[in-house]
């Protein structure tokens, strides 16, 4: 195994064992039992049940800091549902149930504001935004999307998106062979095929996700190198919260080995095909290849 393959897989074991750093503690109440458990716990609005709701990915969240942690808590509640369009959001109340600073939930709210989330506005305050504003190709978003009640249609959107962006992607990167890309390519393909004898899907994943997202910015295309980020996100949500293929298989590493033949021969044609064989080697193919719909 290479040193780049050997490095690769430690790193992702570490991330994945869920140690917790100095500093990096989880202040958060709401991460350790539901809100009717601890006494005194400051009720919102109304007091839905839902607000206290912990989140099926909160272990993600750790790591990220306070502002971090507010951010991706209150993004999910939105995005859930669990906070409705127009509803108001009250700093001093959301520092109090967080238990976190004013600055903490200013720049938080700033955060979500830039994704379209919620609006602020004088003498009217911070309010949740309808989904017709959300900013749907933040990857933040797709990805909270992708694990709440819209996940099915999230899906869905992504798998046609990208059998849109990556074919042509590929065909794209075919005419810019360079060689730095071509090693560093052929470096994931070998990552991924060491990670799938091994059992490691969280390696095969984030292998996956770099192969594609450096297939895109290589395309030469600006506006196509922006969306590597939503394909990334697309790869992490795609089958669940690990794995960036279902399943990762002998015919999706072989695609991804075809991808690198045709940009080392500078074939546009192969490496495109190569790419549309290999999104249709997803086990559920009716979600990567979209159907006709009717009018």
């Amino acid at each position: 195994m290479s040193t780049l393959a050997h490095t690769m897989m430690t790193a992702a074991r570490s991330t994945d064992s869920g140690l917790v750093g100095p500093g990096e503690l989880d202040r958060y109440p709401y991460a350790e039992g539901p809100v009717a458990d601890r006494v005194g716990a400051p009720a919102w609005d109304g007091g839905e049940p839902e607000l206290g709701r912990v989140s099926r990915r909160a272990a993600a969240s750790r790591g990220r800091g306070l502002h971090g942690q507010l951010v991706q808590q209150l993004g999910q509640m939105i995005v859930s549902g669990d906070l409705g369009a127009d509803r108001p959001l009250v700093p001093e109340e959301i520092g109090q149930r967080f238990e976190v600073s004013r600055t903490v939930v200013r720049e938080s709210l700033r955060v979500l504001e830039a994704k379209g989330l919620v609006s602020a506005r004088p003498n009217v305050g911070t309010r949740v935004r309808p989904v017709s504003d959300w900013n749907l190709l933040d990857p933040d978003i797709i990805e909270w999307r992708a694990f709440g009640p819209q996940r099915d249609d999230q899906r869905r959107e992504l798998s046609e998106l990208r059998w849109t962006i990556e074919p042509l992607a590929a065909r794209l990167a075919a005419g810019h062979g360079r060689e730095e890309v071509q090693q560093r390519l052929c470096d994931m393909v070998e990552i991924m095929s060491h990670a799938m004898a091994q059992g490691d899907a969280l390696t095969y994943a984030r292998a996956d996700t770099e192969f594609h997202s450096l297939l895109i910015q290589v395309a030469g295309n600006r506006m196509l190198e922006h969306l590597s980020g939503i394909v990334s996100a697309a790869l992490q949500v795609s089958g669940g919260p690990v794995t960036a293929c279902d399943r990762p298989n002998e015919a999706s590493l072989a695609q991804h080995a075809r991808i690198v033949d045709a940009l080392g021969t500078g074939d546009g044609t192969a490496a495109e095909t190569a790419m549309r064989q290999l999104l249709m080697v997803h086990p559920e193919v009716e979600r990567v290849v979209p159907a006709p719909r009717e009018h």
